[in-house]
Order: C-alpha cells, then structure tokens, then sequence
C-alpha cells in the first residue's frame, strides 16, 4: 500500500494515476491541491469524472467525499464544466 492509499478516498487506481502524474507522497497532494492534482489526472486519463475530483478534495482536506460542503461540490463542479 502506498503512502497515497492512507489518505481518504484514495484507493489503488486513483495513487497510481497520482504517481504518474508525479503526485508520489501525500505533502505533494497538499502542496499540488485537488485541481491541479486532477488536471495532471486528465492529462493522463481523459475520461476522470466529477468524483475523482471530489476524492481529490476529500483527500486534501483529510475526509470522505460525501462530507465535502455543498457549496465546495458546486465550485469544484464549476471548474470540472470549465475544462
């Protein structure tokens, strides 16, 4: 297990899209943060959806993704469309 599958919401298939997009430690996760996390992610991976991005969030504020307050889902939301 890497140090990436401890963080909440992350399981095998999201830590090993973040090392490939260089995201190998959890500080790097906090210092890239969710949107850009996610957009080296696509990079790699054109079909991450919506809640990859909120596991990235969940992830960086150290919770489950269903906790994230409404209003942080609608501006992640926001950004996704934006892409």
């Amino acid at each position: 297990m890497s140090e990436l599958e401890k963080l909440p919401n992350i399981g095998k298939v999201a830590a090993s899209l973040l090392e490939e997009a260089g995201i190998d430690t959890p500080d790097k996760l906090l210092t890239a943060g969710s949107r850009e996390a996610f957009l080296r992610i696509k990079e790699i991976d054109p079909t991450a959806c919506i809640r990859m991005l909120y596991g990235l969030e969940g992830a960086v504020r150290g919770l489950p993704d269903k906790l994230l307050p409404q209003e942080t889902k609608e501006e992640l939301l926001h950004f996704f469309r934006s892409l």
